[in-house]
């Protein structure tokens, strides 16, 4: 098919400013978080070393894998998440039933001993391992731990909460989560993935994924508040960060989500926060649904990718419902109020409409 000499100089226009965004706006981005990780792991490595000296089964899993660290999630440029990966689930039982949206609860195996658990004193009456005592014991050694150590000076532990979160230098938030690794399982909530009518991803990455396996971590789960609460208690709650970095790999898929995220933190960091990098990340695997073949994902269609997951993104803030992208059936807007999402609303089409209509767009933003 012969295309026409004027929407080749457009295409290329488009592919320099993609281009010059990212060696600018995405790289200074990138930057600033890179030198921000350095200074956060120095403080909890410090933390996390006073805490296994007081109580040895909380071991410190973050560790330098030539500047990457395993386990630490950018919520944003000044906030941050650390997993913690605890060891031993052999004892107990994964439970994902589906009662728990977003969340499943471990469970003592029939006829095994409380005493045969590295964790038996948080193992409660009905012999279920509660995400919350774990994450309370763990909370009052941290906060001990920040008391001693070298850091005590710049970082403090954030009251107001269950989970366990500290401020460093009075600008970063860091929060530190209990986790346990769950390989070679897949969860029933998410056994309708992938969808096949979908040639997409291929089945060689979906076994990859598969077997991978998923996170349960011990934080608060707004798709429980307000349920039963003694079962919120124990319940875990469902991590697939590993297979959605996974299923990003190739194209200009992690290029896309970088833009993504840039843009978000520079237009759409707005009051009670419902835009997340995280809303980026699961529209961009929608995205990945709706255009499977690796043809629309090379650079000339990086526009056409960002254009679709902005207006992805203004039908969800419309309709006040997106859905995690394994477990559908969970909100990622759930407890943000009506009023905030109607907002991001209106500055996410201001944003496309100046992307549809402005070739140049990206010099401004």
């Amino acid at each position: 098919m012969l295309v026409p000499p004027e929407m080749i100089a457009v295409q290329s226009k488009l592919i320099y400013q993609m281009n010059k965004y990212c060696a600018d706006r995405v790289q200074a981005r990138k930057a600033q978080i890179h030198k921000t990780i350095q200074e956060v792991c120095r403080v909890v490595q410090d933390v996390l070393k006073e805490v296994e000296v007081q109580e040895p089964r909380f071991i410190s899993s973050l560790n330098d894998y030539n500047g990457r660290y395993d386990g630490l999630e950018v919520v944003s440029p000044t906030e941050f998440e650390i997993i913690i990966y605890l060891n031993q689930m052999g004892v107990l039982n994964f439970v994902d039933d589906g009662t728990l949206p977003g969340c499943a609860v471990l469970k003592l195996s029939d006829g095994r001993k409380r005493s045969m658990s590295l964790w038996v004193e948080f193992i409660t009456a009905s012999g279920y391992l509660s995400a919350r005592k774990i994450r309370s014991r763990f909370q009052t050694l941290v906060a001990q731990a920040c008391d001693k150590c070298s850091y005590r000076d710049s970082v403090k532990m954030i009251a107001d909460t269950t989970e366990v979160k500290l401020r460093i230098r009075e600008r970063i938030i860091v929060q530190i989560t209990p986790a346990f690794k769950c390989a070679g399982l897949w969860p029933r909530s998410a056994s309708h993935w992938p969808l096949p009518q979908i040639p997409w991803p291929h089945p060689n990455i979906v076994s990859e994924v598969k077997t991978e396996g998923f996170d349960m971590l011990s934080k608060e789960c707004i798709a429980l508040q307000g349920k039963n609460s003694a079962m919120e208690g124990d319940a875990w709650v469902l991590s697939f960060t590993e297979a959605e970095n996974k299923l990003l790999q190739g194209g200009c898929r992690r290029r896309c989500l970088s833009i993504l995220k840039t843009l978000r933190d520079r237009h759409l960091d707005l009051p009670g926060n419902p835009v997340t990098s995280y809303v980026m990340k699961t529209l961009l695997l929608y995205e990945c649904e709706k255009h499977p073949r690796e043809m629309e994902w090379d650079e000339n269609c990086m526009g056409d990718r960002i254009n679709g997951i902005f207006l992805q993104l203004i039908s969800c803030l419309q309709c006040r419902r997106c859905p995690h992208y394994f477990l559908p059936n969970m909100d990622l807007f759930k407890g943000k109020s009506p009023g905030a999402l109607e907002n991001a609303s209106k500055q996410v089409w201001r944003l496309t409409r100046i992307m549809l209509t402005n070739s140049r767009c990206l010099e401004e933003l």
